[in-house]
Order: structure tokens, then sequence, then C-alpha cells
């Protein structure tokens, strides 16, 4: 059971671990650093900011009473204090910590407050740690707890935040029905994924590999290509910008495309392969993949080509969506004429780098209307390790000078940020993986990616985008394979989770 107290009735705690900050907006980086802290001691006390400042009286978007319930809801503390203001050091003078616990960001602060807190610890004898909680990028809750049990405390998770955010059925359902009148191009590496369903065999006498008899194949066409199919199946319209080899793997793209209505222009280049990704499978799971590709820079002849397309397509475009997977479409020439277009035609920008195993950077795409990087890539994009989410993504936030951010998480979610309606600092709200145990996770990108821009593009808020965006992804990794979700599947989900 937490205690909630004022600092007035706070006293001497044994062998207790102390905590500080404003928790506006719980998320699963402040889950890390709580209990991580937690790990230090046997009793765990946050401190927790006010309302107002002693210097300028400025407010955060919800009460200290409202941030103190959101807190206590985690069962992680044993005591919340009330700070009036920020006056750490009277709580460590009345309490006496055994360490005082601190984010990274705070071991080179100026911050004055916590500059004489940190000196009042160390004059007291008490530890002063840094640290932001310990990375990690897989998820442990189904060692914890059933399936039913963590699939609705997930649900329960995204109402909350739906809650916190002012969001409904009505209003999200409404927001849908405005995307048909979007238009979008999407510009990246095409990919042709292939399943093939395997029957395990046994184990080589000859040497140690696992033989496994094929039994069937199917094709699905990934990359920009799937995100496009996305905007094209939620109603939107769609202009696709990509390159591919001059082989028959490239038909398959071509044909597909055609089926789903998406207005190709597909720009061969005969010194590489359309990349082509051949993943094998024994009952659903998957065991290996095998990738026939080139990553080189495209030449200039099919610069020109890409060059060429955009500037005839995007005068009726009202944003470009880049899903850009390193493997050569996205040059700095042509991303310079995207900055030109998007200028002169006052245009959104949507940029996603998937660089799991090749070497890119998201940090490479300026001044983008919306960013999706997962932890890692935004990590490497920075170097750095030991941040805390918040600032890791506001960093990243200011170095690109984007106004919105969604920071992905893999298995716990996404944390989505808003710089565009807030001052200071971003406006953020986390919105959980709904999906427990997805079948197959490699399409969930792509498909918040062409949620969100639709979503931006239609002038829709960021958070109603990002609501959808979340359903959008339980979705796509239910299916074995990166199939377009249309606009009748995201509705019925929504009517559901939202009932």
């Amino acid at each position: 059971m937490t205690n909630i107290i004022k600092i007035k009735e706070a006293s001497y705690i044994p062998n207790c671990v102390m905590t500080y900050g404003h928790f506006t907006t719980i998320h699963p980086g402040h889950i890390r650093y709580l209990k991580h802290a937690k790990d230090q001691g046997d009793n765990l006390i946050i401190t927790l900011l006010g309302d107002g400042d002693n210097k300028n009286n400025s407010k955060f978007e919800y009460t200290q009473k409202e941030r103190a319930e959101a807190l206590s809801l985690l069962s992680l503390a044993s005591y919340i204090i009330l700070l009036d203001y920020d006056e750490l050091s009277l709580a460590i003078q009345r309490v006496k910590p055994k360490a005082l616990f601190l984010g990274i960001e705070y071991q080179e602060s100026n911050h004055a407050e916590v500059s004489k807190a940190i000196l009042e610890q160390r004059q007291n004898g008490g530890k002063v740690i840094f640290h932001s909680g310990e990375i990690q990028y897989a998820s442990t809750e189904l060692l914890l707890g059933s399936e039913k049990k963590l699939s609705e405390k997930r649900r329960n998770q995204f109402l909350s935040s739906c809650k916190r955010q002012n969001l409904n059925r009505k209003t999200l359902l409404e927001s849908i029905k405005h995307w048909e009148s979007t238009n979008l191009i999407v510009l990246g590496d095409t990919i042709v994924d292939q399943y093939a369903a395997c029957e395990a065999v046994g184990m080589s006498a000859e040497a140690p590999v696992i033989v496994v008899k094929e039994l069937e194949t199917k094709n699905f066409i990934g990359g920009a290509a799937v995100v496009a199919s996305h905007i094209r199946a939620l109603g939107a319209k769609c202009q696709f910008i990509s390159v591919v080899g001059d082989d028959d793997v490239s038909q398959i793209v071509e044909n597909t495309l055609k089926e789903r209505d998406i207005e190709r222009n597909l720009i061969k280049d005969r010194s590489r392969p359309t990349t082509f990704k051949k993943r094998y499978l024994v009952e659903n799971q998957k065991l290996f993949r095998v990738s026939r590709l080139e990553e080189h820079n495209v030449d200039e002849e099919i610069e020109d080509k890409i060059i060429d397309t955009l500037e005839r397509v995007s005068v009726k475009a009202d944003g470009i969506v880049i899903s850009d997977f390193v493997y050569g479409v996205i040059t700095d020439r042509v991303l310079e004429k995207v900055y030109e277009l998007a200028k002169s035609l006052d245009l959104f920008l949507f940029g996603d780098v998937q660089c799991s195993s090749q070497v890119g950077s998201i940090a490479r795409f300026k001044n983008f209307s919306l960013l999706c990087p997962n932890e890692r890539e935004a990590r490497i994009a920075l170097q750095d390790k030991d941040s805390g989410l918040e600032k890791l993504s506001t960093k990243l936030m200011e170095s690109t000078r984007t106004n919105r951010l969604i920071m992905k998480l893999g298995s716990e979610g996404f944390i989505s940020y808003d710089r565009k309606r807030s001052k200071g600092l971003p406006r953020s709200q986390p919105f959980p993986a709904l999906s427990v145990n997805p079948v197959d996770v490699a399409g969930a990108g792509d498909s918040l990616l062409a949620v969100m821009a639709t979503g931006i593009a239609s002038k829709q808020e960021v958070m109603a985008t990002s609501a959808l965006g979340c359903c959008m992804a339980s979705l796509a990794v239910e299916n074995m394979g990166n199939s377009p979700i249309d606009k009748e599947s995201l509705i019925n989900f929504v009517k559901d989770i939202l009932d």
C-alpha cells in the first residue's frame, strides 16, 4: 500500500531510497526508473513536485493530486511525499534516506534545489545514485501472469490513456471519417517477403543442422510498399514511389499494388535485384531468414527519375511519408528535394528508418512533422545508452527539430510526444501494446506509421491518431505476414475495445 503524505508530515523512514520528479505522464521509462530505485532499499519514497513553482507559478498538465494517484496505482512506492514547490532538500532533512536516486540527466544539472539536496544528502553520509533504470527491449510479463490477465491489464492501460487525453469512441470513429480526403506520397524501399511453411524433419546425420521440408510459400509486399498499402486500405489516396530490380519479383510488386488500387511509380534499376527476404517457419515459429538485396545508393540517373516523379505528384499531396530501410533509395540528394517540396508546398513530412541489420540514423531527418524510431534506433542515432526515455526523446526532438515523435518500445507499446500543442517540455502519453502474444511483429511499425501519417495529414490531433495507431498495430501483429489492415477492421476493433 502506498501512503500519500504532505512534506510537513514527513519524518524519518529507515533504509529508504528517495526519488524525485513531476511524473506528469507515467510511461515505461518512469517504471524502469522506479523499479530500479526500489531494488536499492526496503522502502521507495517518491517526492512529487507541487503544482506551482515558487519562482513563476507555472503549472503541469495534471494536478499534484492526480499525479500522486496515478503513481500510487503502480504499487511501487511505500510513500509519496507531496512537496509544496520543489523543496527536495527539506524532504531529505526530514526522511534521512539511505540513498537519493536521481535520473542520469541530473548528474550535470544546474538545478539549484537538486544541487542543494545532493549536498545535504552527502553531508548526512547518504549515497547519491544517478541512474535511469535498466534498458530492456523484450518483455518478461508473460512469466508473471496469465495471458488473459495481461490482456485485461493492457486494455485498462489503453482506456486510461484515452481518458487522460479526453478521447472516446465517438471521437475516434469520427476521426477516421476524414481520412478519405487525404492524399499522401509514400517514398522508400520496396521489399518482397516470402514466408515458407515447413515441416520439421529432424537433425542431419551429415552435420549438426536442422532439416526441414518446405510445404508451401506465400509472398507479401513489405517495406514502404506495405505502408502505402495500409494508407490506401484506410481510405486515403496514395502515390507510391520506389526502386525495384528488372526481375520477376518486381512483377509481384506491380501486380499487388495494382490490385490494391495504389498509384505506382516503380523505377527499375538494373544494378540491383528487387529486395527479397525469405523466412522459413515451422508451426508459425520463424527459424531463419535469407535476404537477397543490394545496399548501395542509387545512381544519379535513378535519382533524377525519383526527383522528377516527386515534383510531378507532390502538387496534389498533403504530405510525404518516407519509409527508409537504408537500401539506397533515400539519398542525400533525394532528401534535399523532399525538404524543398515540403517547404514550397507546405507538406507534412513523416519519417521512419528501419536499421535493425543496416547502418542508418533517424537523426538525418530534420524538420519533419513526425518521426517514428524505436528506442534502440534513437539511442544509436544519439549515441546515448544512459539517458532515461524522457530525456532521450526530448534530445531527439531537439536535434532533429521535429514537433511530434513516436518512441516505439516493442512489447511495452509506444510513447507519443507532441511539442506543437505545448510550451516547454513536449506533451506525452504512453500507449500499451494491446496484443499480448503476437503472431508476427514484423509489420507493427509499418502499420503505426501509416495511421499516424494519415491522421496527422488530415489535421487530426496527435493523441487521437496515436490511440488509433495503437489499435492498428494490435491488428497488424495478429496475422503471419505483412498484410494491409482495412478501415472497417480498424473501426470494428475501436468499437470493441471502447465498448
